[in-house]
Order: structure tokens, then sequence, then C-alpha cells
């Protein structure tokens, strides 16, 4: 049998795009590194264009031939790229393994024809304004299923932990839920989830738009929340007194949080449609307007759970994001 690996990489723009190559290989004796043009990718000078891509992580359907490969950039001498968020987050593998994050992220989106989204003329008569959309049914109300709903399957297919997905407050939007127990593969996950997404929607015609503000006015924009807790939130160990002193880190580091949350983020966060101002911090339990929101199941049950952090955009590098967090739940 003959095996098609298609390699997948992040590039070097600031908010960087999913690539992908295949290659095909008589054996699975080794999934070999490969390199690429760097030049094609913001990653290297054209005299100098070869980067290296180092495999980290496999996705395959039961009996399938085709293997998808993650990798990380590396520079010719096998150092890291500047554009390597991923290794740098393992350079905290020791911390997220100690208190045992687990990860929740809620990946919103818009799906586009012709880069306006479905629901959406280019002159005329516009929707109806956001009420009826959300969790919506019928044609009047949801546009899109049939790409979701077989994302669903493709992601599930390949153990990808998707544990939900619904219709969102915009025509034409939607969100799934991406979860692990595991920090590096969460990340992983949602990366992997965000390309077969974009490759599904090829066959549709539609493309996919993960930018925090598709749709100016009176739209709600497109977030990543991002839900997570530690051995010691799901124990309770640390009760009240934990999660009030975890949210004056995090107040105090908001500004280094909102740097690593995603690019035009400032569009979304306006403390209008679910979200706090960009500039101001704060936390609440049920309050969907704060930059964390404490499930109200939270204090119910003794302070024990998750929580979750509203402000990474949904164009966030989740790599970033697991860092920033992490950094500031060790912090003392």
């Amino acid at each position: 049998m003959r095996y098609i690996l298609e390699y997948i990489w992040l590039d070097g723009y600031r908010t960087q795009n999913l690539r992908s190559k295949v290659k095909v290989v008589d054996t699975l004796d080794d999934i070999p590194r490969w390199n690429f043009d760097g030049s094609s990718t913001e990653q290297a000078p054209g005299d100098n264009s070869e980067c290296i891509l180092e495999p980290v992580r496999t996705y395959q359907k039961a009996g399938s031939n085709h293997i998808y490969v993650l990798c990380e950039v590396l520079n010719p001498d096998g150092s890291v790229h500047t554009t390597n968020s991923r290794a740098r987050l393992r350079e905290m593998q020791s911390s997220f393994e100690q208190d045992e994050f687990w990860w929740g992220f809620e990946q919103e989106y818009f799906i586009t024809k012709n880069f306006i989204p479905l629901g959406f003329p280019k002159e005329g008569f516009y929707p109806r304004p956001q009420g009826l959309y959300y969790c919506g049914v019928g044609t009047n109300q949801v546009v899109g299923r049939e790409l979701v709903m077989e994302h669903l399957q493709e992601c599930l297919d390949f153990d990808i932990k998707l544990t939900g997905i619904n219709a969102e407050v915009a025509v034409g939007q939607w969100e799934y839920q991406c979860f692990a127990e595991d920090t590096l593969k969460a990340c992983d996950d949602l990366w992997f989830s965000r390309y077969l997404l974009y490759k599904i929607a090829e066959k549709y015609g539609w493309d996919i738009d993960i930018s925090p503000k598709p749709v100016s006015g009176d739209w709600n924009g497109s977030g990543c929340h991002t839900n997570f807790s530690t051995n010691w939130m799901r124990s309770g160990e640390r009760g009240e007194h934990g999660i009030r002193s975890l949210m004056s880190s995090f107040a105090k580091w908001h500004d280094q949080h909102i740097k690593n949350y995603g690019e035009s983020n400032e569009h979304r966060l306006t403390g209008d449609h679910e979200t706090q101002h960009i500039g101001i911090f704060s936390w609440g339990v049920a309050d969907r307007g704060a930059s964390i929101r404490i499930p109200s199941a939270m204090p119910e049950n003794d302070w024990k759970g998750y929580i979750e952090d509203r402000r990474p955009a949904a164009n966030c590098d989740p790599y970033k994001v697991a860092r920033v967090i992490v950094e500031s739940s060790t912090r003392d």
C-alpha cells in the first residue's frame, strides 16, 4: 500500500495561515522531516529559503492510507523558527502537566461565499437583526448546516473530541467546541479541526472567516472562548480564595493576554455584544459581558469546576493563548 502524507504547518503572517503539501511514500517505517519554500510563506528570504517541517502529531481515520501530519517549523540548522509558537508552549510542559490543565475551545466562525457571509447580500435586503439565529432551525434562521455536520463527523472520525456544535447569534455564524485533557493535543486539535473546516468548505465553494468582526454594525463578532481548569480548580482545593487570587493575576497581566489573543480583536471587544471592553478586565459569575465568566455551577459546587476566558478572538493562536494562561495561572 502507498501512503499519502499531508504535511500541515503554520506560516509566517501576523495572523498565521495553515499551509499544506502532500508526499506519497511506499512504507510507514518513518514519517520523515520535509522542507518547504519559506520565501513564499513569509518565513525565509529568497536566497536562503528552506525551512524544515518537523512532524509532531498525526491524524488518520481507521483503515485509511491518508495521513495528516501536523508539523512544527524549524530553521535549516534544526533550531526553532521564530514563527513556531508550539515550541514555546512546549517549554512550559512541566507547568501545565503538573497542574493537569484541561482545555475546551469554543471556535466561532462565519461561512462565507465570495468574501460575504452566507445570508448577507452584496446589496439590497439585509437579514433581520440577530435574535432568531442562535441555535435556530429552518432556512430563514440558519444556513450552511450541511457543512457544519460534515465537519463534526470528520473531526470525530479523526479522534478529535468535539463536544458540540450550534448556530450562533448572526446568520451564517456557527460554533464548535473542541476539548482535550492534554494541553498540546488540545491546541493541535483546534488547529487541525480548523484545517478540516477550511478543506471541507472547498467542496461547497465556500470559505471560512475567523476574523474577530467579519460584519460591522449591530452583529456579534467571533471569539474563541477558552474554557480551562486545573487539578486544584476541579477538586475545589483552593476554594473561592484560589479563584479570586487567580483573577487578580489575570487582571495584572491583562495587557499581555490581549497581545496574545488575536489580531484586530479591538473591533470585537468593544463592551457590546456580550464582551467586555478590550481595555478593561472584569470577571463575574454567569456574566457573559465580563472578561472572565465563572459558571454559576462553580460557586454552587463549593468552587469546583472550570472558568471561561471570553477574550480570545476566533483567529487566535491556541498555542499562544494556552501559554499565557498557564503563565498567569502559575505566577506567584
